[in-house]
């Protein structure tokens, strides 16, 4: 029973610390990011607490501000928030103009034939008028 609080306080400690880790700079409020590791580690049980209460990103934002992925790029040049290919309207759209460009392609490519065959047929039909021109 005496243990509980210890138990307590590591795994908040561990928690609070991965949770720091894992956050995107410029997500991080208050301190920067390797200040908030610096006085977690110093400070365990106190700089966890001010961490969540104060340093944390708010990723449970209020309904109409942007997130990071909505703001743009973040400092490390990925969003922080994954998106699934078929929610990402950038990735459909290029999937459609990818197919278009691939049925383009293979019609071009029939037509092309098509054309090769009968140039071939009226060779075969007039073969002394290559010589002429």
């Amino acid at each position: 029973m005496r243990y509980i609080p210890v138990i307590f306080g590591v795994v908040l400690f561990i928690y609070g610390l991965i949770d720091c880790i894992r956050s995107e700079p410029a997500d991080v409020r208050s301190l920067p990011k390797p200040a908030w590791i610096i006085v977690i580690v110093l400070l365990p049980l106190v700089g966890v607490l001010l961490w969540l209460f104060l340093g944390r990103p708010r990723y449970a934002a209020a309904v109409g501000s942007p997130t990071s992925a909505q703001r743009g790029p973040s400092l490390m040049g990925r969003s922080s928030q994954f998106r699934a290919p078929d929610d990402d309207p950038d990735f459909l759209r290029n999937l459609e103009v990818t197919c278009a460009q691939k049925a383009e392609a293979e019609r071009l490519r029939k037509l092309r034939a098509e054309l090769d065959a009968r140039e071939a047929k009226l060779r075969e039909q007039h073969p002394n008028d290559e010589t002429k021109h």
